[in-house]
């Protein structure tokens, strides 16, 4: 599978091309950016083979297969769109678009294109992901009752474009959307908003938020997110449920450091750890199974619609305007 990314962004090296390049399924063959100067200078450090000077002339090359999308996030549904209609399977980067409409239109797009998309929630693909899931779904802890999602680190750099509200911006957006994603997986629904409350950095741009969710089931949930607060760094997960507990320390990013806790009825505790392979290695060998061998894709279009959904209903019920597409 050949592919292109589009633009030189920060994130690529660690999400995309250290896995690519261990990945026997994946060549990474061309790269564009706004800045042509940019591109030839990422194309160098990375060796990557070929330049193009526009994301339009990446998506005309008949020798790519799938980008990868890292642009920000209010452009992350147009180049998904603009590559969907060139051919091209997707690997776009969370959160999938600028709101719930608009991932409704890619998701009518990629149906209707029959292409692979993913949405790059990488921790899904980590075994650490698979082995809660699993643990909740068997009922061996009992019905859930209450979940807590938090996903919080310091972002002290104001003008980084994470808060920039014309390119959708906002701890909601990147740091939220994580914690959202992740109670939805431990809720086992898509849960409605109760109430949200958000700290802001300037006008309309959360730096921090609090939600509080109800799933169908009846349980109650609870959501924390952002880049500048007194929750300086807490990234960590925690389920009560009717015969046990599960808290997870690192569940994003367990290959720096990680912890699974589960205490059962009775007093019996287990501690898990898992491999500190990447989850981005785990990711990209979904995304090429996926294309390559129909694989499933647990991060589809369809899912990124009910996350969306939450997200914008979140900045309403906090008072916000749920973000727009970049125009």
């Amino acid at each position: 599978m050949r592919m292109g990314v589009l633009g030189a962004a920060a994130i690529a090296p660690a999400a995309f091309l250290r896995p690519a390049r261990e990945n026997p399924d994946v060549d990474i063959a061309a790269v564009a950016a706004r800045d042509v100067a940019r591109a030839h200078e990422f194309a160098a450090k990375h060796r990557i083979p070929r330049v193009h000077s526009t994301y339009e002339e990446l998506l005309a090359d008949p020798s790519i297969d799938a980008v990868y999308n890292p642009t920000p996030n209010g452009l992350h549904g147009r180049w998904t769109l603009a590559a969907l209609a060139a051919g091209k399977h997707v690997l776009c980067e969370k959160p999938f678009t600028a709101n719930a409409s608009e991932a409704r239109a890619v998701a009518d797009a990629a149906d209707a294109s029959g292409l692979v998309v993913m949405e790059a929630f990488h921790y899904r693909y980590h075994p650490f992901a698979r082995r809660v899931e699993e643990l909740l779904a068997s009922g061996e802890l009992g019905e859930v009752q209450h979940v807590e999602a938090s996903v919080c680190f310091p972002l002290p750099r104001f003008k980084d474009i994470r808060y920039d509200l014309r390119l959708a911006g906002g701890a909601t957006m990147d740091a939220g959307c994580y914690a959202v994603h992740l109670a939805r997986l431990l809720g086992g629904a898509t849960p409605s908003v109760v109430s949200a409350r958000a700290k802001l950095h300037s006008p309309e741009v959360d730096r921090a938020m609090t939600a509080s969710l109800s799933f169908p089931s009846g349980a109650t949930g609870r959501v924390r997110c952002s880049l500048w607060s007194s929750a300086v760094l807490r990234i960590s997960a925690r389920v009560r449920c009717s015969r046990g507990e599960l808290r997870a320390f690192n569940p994003i990013s367990p290959s720096l450091y990680h912890r699974l806790s589960i205490r059962r009825s009775g007093g019996s505790r287990e501690v898990v750890h898992f491999t500190r392979r990447p989850t981005y290695a785990f990711q990209l060998e979904a995304f090429a199974d996926a294309v390559l061998r129909d694989g499933p894709v647990p991060t589809s279009p369809a899912d990124a619609i009910e996350t969306m959904t939450v997200l914008d209903s979140i900045y309403s019920a906090a008072g916000l305007r749920p973000r727009v597409p970049t125009a």
